[in-house]
C-alpha cells in the first residue's frame, strides 16, 4: 500500500489533500501539534503523530508532502512572529529532512511547499522560476525554507518545491477574508489596484502535487499558480461580477500600512507569476482562468 507522510495535513490545503488520498486507499500519516483537532478534521483511518520518530519504522514511506507553516498574512510581523514563521517552516523542514535521511528505506520523494513571496515585489514583469528575486523579508524566509528542503537531495531523495500563489477554495484562505465586504457591496481593489495577484484553484494545486509525485523525472522549483494572474483591480471586478455585487470601493494603502506595518507589503505589492515549468512538463490546469475558478468555488 502506498504510504505518504504529510505535514500541515490539518490545514486549508492539507485537509483536501488527505481526503483525496484517503479516497484512493493511500495510507496517511499526518504530523501535527494538535492530534485531537486533526482527528476531527481528517478522514477516518488517518494516523496522526506529534513526532516524526513516532512513524512506525516497519511501514516504509513512499513520499513526504511538506505543507506546514504558520499563516503569514495574519497580523503584524513582530520579531516574535517572525521567529514563529521561520520555526514553523525552516526548522520543521530541517527536522523532517534529517528524519528522512535516517529512514530505511528512505522515502523516494519530497514535495515541499514554498510561496511566490520568494520573488518579492516584481512590479509588472512576468515572473518564471528563473526570475531573480527582490530582496525583502518574504524572499529571505522562502529562500531559507527551500534550502532546508533541498538538503534532502544530498541523501538521494528527489525534491520538488512548489512556490504557491493565493489559493482559491471555499471555506478558507485569503478568499474567506475578502468575501464579507464584497457580499455587502463594499468590496474593491486593495491600494492602487495595479499590483498583481497570482492565484491557483485548490484543485489545481492538489493536481500539481499528484503530477509531481507521478513523474519521477521532475524535481526542482515549480511555480504553483494559474497561467493567468490578475491585477487586484481585475480580481475585485471579477469577484464582484460573480457575486452580483459592485466592487468600486478601494481599500486605501495607508490603512493597511498603519494596521499591518511591514506585512502590508504582501497586500500592496505583487508578482505576475507564470507556471512555466509545470506547463513545459505537460501539466494541464482545470481552472486556468479566474472567473470560472471563482464560480466553481462560490457556487
Amino acid at each position: 500500500m502506498t504510504h505518504y507522510v504529510i505535514t500541515g495535513g490539518s490545514g486549508f490545503v492539507g485537509q483536501a489533500l488527505c481526503r483525496r488520498y484517503a479516497a484512493r486507499g493511500v495510507a496517511l500519516t499526518v504530523l501535527t501539534r494538535e492530534p485531537a483537532r486533526a482527528a476531527r478534521l481528517l478522514p477516518p483511518g488517518t494516523r496522526t503523530v506529534t513526532r516524526l520518530a513516532d512513524v512506525p519504522p516497519d511501514e516504509p514511506v513512499d513520499a513526504v508532502i511538506n505543507l506546514a507553516g504558520e499563516p503569514i498574512a495574519e497580523g503584524r510581523w513582530s520579531a516574535a512572529r517572525k521567529r514563529r514563521l521561520e520555526d514553523s517552516r525552516i526548522a520543521l523542514t530541517g527536522e523532517m529532512v534529517r528524519w528522512m535521511a535516517q529512514a530505511s528505506p528512505r522515502p523516494a520523494a519530497l514535495i515541499s511547499a514554498s510561496a511566490i513571496g520568494f520573488y518579492g515585489d516584481q512590479g509588472d514583469a512576468p515572473v518564471t522560476e528563473d526570475s531573480a528575486p527582490h530582496s525583502e523579508y518574504t524572499h529571505e524566509l522562502c529562500a531559507a525554507w527551500e534550502q532546508a528542503a533541498f538538503a534532502a537531495r544530498t541523501h538521494g531523495i528527489r525534491t520538488a518545491v512548489l512556490r504557491i500563489g493565493l489559493v482559491v477554495a471555499p471555506g478558507g484562505g485569503f478568499l474567506a477574508r475578502m468575501l464579507p465586504p464584497f457580499r455587502l457591496g463594499l468590496g474593491g481593489p486593495i491600494g492602487s489596484g495595479t499590483q498583481w495577484m497570482s492565484w491557483i484553484h485548490r484543485e489545481d494545486l492538489l493536481g500539481m502535487i499528484d503530477f509531481l509525485l507521478a513523474h519521477a523525472e521532475l524535481d526542482g522549483v515549480f511555480n504553483a499558480t494559474a497561467p493567468n494572474p490578475a491585477t487586484s483591480r481585475d480580481f475585485a471586478r471579477t469577484l464582484g461580477r460573480v457575486l452580483h455585487r459592485p466592487a468600486l470601493l478601494p481599500a486605501p494603502a495607508l490603512v493597511f500600512r498603519a494596521a499591518f506595518g511591514e506585512m502590508s507589503r504582501l497586500l500592496l505589492t505583487g508578482q505576475r507569476v507564470l507556471p512555466a515549468r509545470a506547463l513545459e512538463a505537460g501539466f494541464r490546469f482545470r481552472f486556468p482562468e479566474l472567473e470560472p475558478a471563482l464560480r466553481d468555488v462560490l457556487g
